[in-house]
């Protein structure tokens, strides 16, 4: 912090999207992470880094996970298990604040599987946009859906659910129900940008003349005679 304020930059946040898909409801009744999807986000907004992967549940997916997410036991196979990615997930994480939509539901998946590895669970900040949301619109739908229609967010790629695009929804609806860009606020560098714009469609005008023509001059000494004791003159 002091070494920014020294160089003049502002500290950068890093926040995590994190989303999953799961072979069913509980974690507890042996139900295990199918797929693992994380957003980067510096300062609320997305990086274009993400970290994703398919998993090996080692169990099969029920009918009903199937509805949601659309992933089949037999499209698993062969995919790393999570010991095998869970090096790479917490590298990834870094320690950095979380946001997840329902965070009970899929940090109680992710700290059972932690488990498995004998790995300590994730004990990080966590922003459940869920809670956000419902704080925000007391009594409307808080499903992702739900917010990315509220907010104009494109949604005809979710056919089904799915982590990573799931997580970069996310991302989206949370940078507006912290805030977003609100209406009639410009971005400095768009506004500059439209105002060039404005001056390069400016018809050329000819040049205004700046020295008076003879009459002019007649006409203001004409004008300054008519005056009584001007004030330019008192001090002569």
């Amino acid at each position: 912090m002091q070494w920014a304020a020294a160089s003049g930059q502002t500290p950068k946040m890093r926040e995590i999207v994190l989303d999953t898909e799961t072979t069913g409801l509980d974690p507890a009744a042996g139900h295990r992470i199918i797929e693992i999807a994380c957003v980067e986000l510096m300062n609320h907004v997305a990086t274009g880094r993400v970290f994703h992967s398919l998993v090996d549940p080692e169990r099969e997916v029920t009918a009903e996970a199937f509805e949601v997410h659309g992933i089949s036991t037999d499209q698993l196979k062969g995919k790393p298990r999570f010991a095998e990615i869970a090096g790479e997930l917490l590298d990834f994480i870094a320690g950095d604040p979380l946001v997840i939509h329902n965070a009970e539901f899929d940090l109680g998946f992710v700290n059972m599987e932690l488990g498995r590895c004998e790995l300590s669970p994730l004990d990080l900040p966590c922003v459940d946009t869920v809670l956000l949301a419902r704080k925000r619109f007391p009594g409307s739908p808080a499903s992702l859906d739900a917010l990315c229609r509220r907010f104009a967010i494109d949604l005809s790629a979710r056919q089904k659910h799915g982590a990573r695009l799931d997580a970069e929804l996310l991302a989206a609806v949370y940078l507006e129900l912290i805030g977003g860009r609100q209406p009639g606020l410009e971005f400095v560098g768009d506004a500059a940008a439209r105002g060039a714009d404005r001056r390069r469609e400016r018809a050329a005008r000819p040049p205004r003349p700046h020295a008076p023509s003879a009459s002019e001059l007649e006409r203001h000494r004409a004008f300054l005679a008519k005056l009584k004791a001007p004030l330019w003159t008192a001090s002569e």
